[in-house]
């Protein structure tokens, strides 16, 4: 069932293209079990998980007639025997699906059959709320979907969960980790059960308790499939704060920042990539790229440190340029042919490399205004420990210019993160000036920020042991040649994957203190593998074997994951002494944006007439 877009899935140590195929048929399977036409209205949410997985070519070979998004309006007309509606299990959603219902028969037109398939699981509550609003008992049947883990690249998953750390860390609502450990049992049912299981953080050990019940349930019937995975490390979002508050420094990560990043797709002003020659007064749509390892000179330049990008997309103008040039240099018949047979792909690098450069500058003008220097000289002061026990007069500056509130509270909760916590006076002090200046509803929002430790009054000093036994800041770092993973914030070393890098080599034990000193417990499990399949795992002759030592590593963050940790783990796995490939699985791919926004708390303002 693969598809050609798919086949950079299959290019990885673990090859994705089997888990992406399980979902195509799973999906399959669920619609098919409605007979006859169908139209499939969409929770907005899945649309861009659903499109990575199955195209609409698939679903029109299943009958699929039409698709329309989940709305507060009246279904669009259409005349098919079943209308299918997707979605996640949200009591919001469960209003607008009863509201369409309600239009649908007050209009009193004849649809034949209504499905519900809920994404990835069932609620009693939702079921419930349908109950209650009268609607229940219009559907057909009520079905559920498991789309867990989405293959974004070769060594990439994400369950696309937005609001994870917010439901665990503030609403204390652990019904996502029942969804990790489930999308975890679906991987070692796919590859293998994983040996070797650590983990750090309270919702690591809430994910390792409910994985041992579920296998449990099992009852010894696993899949005899030998291991492809050697480890599993779950990291807790919450045991590094720091890492996604900080601007990612890598390509890959200032798009994200910039115009961010969705399901591996951007949008962008239409206005650059349009030839000279053919611009016009007229504004333009935003253009989509999908930007994944399919592209080559996306896979070479994504993981690069900004300041790299430039030189090498010169470098590959230059090579392209002299490839087009050989041409001129055939002269027979066959040099002719070999060159024509290299065309198209010429021409698509070519294409390639005129979006990228289009790209790149974007970012650029973005990366050169002031406005982001005097952003990271901040953050970069405040990682370095310095300035974080009085008001920082660059935050100061900017709450008096009003600058965007997310920008000002990701740097005060830098300065809280890097200071292990603020002075009284000082909190008090920023409080008051954000609610002064932006409003009194952000009040709720520092309450948020307090409640999930990312704000806080002055505690035990623990920040500047943790830098230094982790040696989380480096020193010359080489941006161009980078030989550690500090060059994806251009000094600063993401903490999480440090934690990674120590696990692999030399083991955790080496730094049993600091992990005192971070939050949560540590988790350490061994599961057991029949030794029919332990041979075969070490048998040169069996097609999964390692080659040489090289392990392979699930690294699975829960609460989300910056693109700048994700390029620090493919670092690591490139290095000739690492010894260990990483495929990297999350919940969200976030950053210091998206996770402030995360918690902010929408007010909504009410207009009262006094009289």
């Amino acid at each position: 069932m693969a598809t050609s877009g798919s086949s950079h899935l299959s290019s990885g140590k673990i090859n994705l293209g089997v888990l992406r195929d399980h979902y195509r048929r799973e999906l399959v399977e669920c619609i098919d079990r409605c007979t006859g036409t169908k139209a499939l209205v969409w929770d907005d949410a899945l649309t861009g998980p659903f499109g990575l997985v199955a195209e609409y070519s698939l679903l029109k070979d299943h009958e699929v007639e039409k698709m329309f998004p989940l709305g507060p309006k009246t279904l669009q007309p259409s005349n098919v025997q079943n209308i299918i509606f997707l979605t996640r299990p949200k009591l919001k959603l469960m209003e607008l699906i009863a509201q369409n219902l309600l239009n649908e028969d007050q209009k009193g037109t004849l649809r034949t059959e209504f499905h519900l398939i809920f994404v990835p699981r069932k609620s009693l509550l939702c079921e419930k709320k349908l109950k209650e609003m009268g609607v229940y008992g219009t559907f057909t049947s009520v079905d559920e979907f498991s789309l867990e883990l989405v293959p974004f690249d070769n060594d990439l998953l994400s369950m696309e969960m937005d609001t994870t750390f917010r439901e665990c860390y503030l609403e204390n609502d652990f019904t996502s980790m029942f969804y990790v450990a489930q999308s975890i049992m679906t991987l070692q049912a796919l590859y293998g059960i994983i040996p070797y299981i650590n983990g750090k953080g309270d919702c690591a050990k809430q994910v390792v308790e409910m994985m041992r019940r579920m296998k449990g349930e099992l009852g010894g019937r696993e899949p005899q499939i030998t291991p492809q995975i050697d480890n599993l490390l779950i990291i807790d979002r919450n045991v590094d704060l720091l890492t996604p508050l900080l601007s990612q420094l890598t390509y890959e990560g200032l798009i994200d920042e910039t115009f961010g990043l969705n399901n591996t797709s951007v949008k962008l002003p239409a206005e650059k990539f349009v030839p000279k020659n053919q611009k016009s007064d007229e504004p333009l749509e935003p253009k989509k790229f999908v930007l994944n390892s399919s592209d080559e000179l996306y896979a070479d330049l994504r993981d690069k440190n900004f300041n790299a990008v430039g030189s090498i997309v010169s470098r590959k103008a230059k090579a392209i340029t002299a490839e087009f040039d050989e041409r001129h240099q055939a002269k027979t018949v066959g040099e002719m042919k070999q060159f024509v047979t290299k065309l198209p792909h010429l021409q698509k690098a070519r294409e390639s490399l005129a979006t990228h450069t289009s790209i790149a500058e974007l970012v650029k003008e973005a990366t050169n205004s002031e406005d982001f220097m005097d952003t990271l000289r901040c953050q970069q002061d405040f990682v370095n420990g310095l300035d974080t026990d009085k008001v920082h007069p660059y935050i100061e500056e900017c709450i008096a210019k009003k600058h965007p509130i997310t920008k000002i509270l990701r740097l005060i909760c830098i300065q809280s993160y890097c200071n292990d916590g603020m002075k009284p006076k000082i909190l008090e002090y920023y409080k008051r000036e954000i609610i002064q200046t932006y409003g009194f509803e952000h009040m709720l929002t520092l309450m948020n920020l307090e409640r999930t430790g990312l704000l806080r009054p002055s505690s035990t000093r623990t920040y500047a042991i943790i830098r230094k036994s982790l040696r989380l800041i480096v020193e010359d770092v080489h941006e161009q040649n980078p030989t550690d993973i500090a060059y994806v914030y251009s000094g600063y070393a993401p903490l999480s994957v440090r934690l990674a890098q120590h696990l692999a080599r030399p083991g955790w034990r080496s730094i049993t203190e600091v992990l005192n000193l971070l939050p949560g417990p540590k988790i350490e499990e061994i599961q057991q593998i029949p030794v029919a399949l332990r041979k075969r795992r070490n048998s040169m002759t069996s097609s999964h074997s390692s080659t040489g030592d090289q392990k392979v590593t699930l690294v699975f963050f829960l609460g989300g994951v910056t693109y700048a940790e994700i390029a620090a783990l493919r670092f690591l796995a490139q290095q000739d002494d690492g010894g260990t490939d990483y495929l990297i699985a999350t919940t969200k791919i976030i950053n210091g944006n998206s996770f402030i926004e995360l918690l902010k708390e929408k007010v909504d303002t009410v207009k009262l007439n006094p009289f």
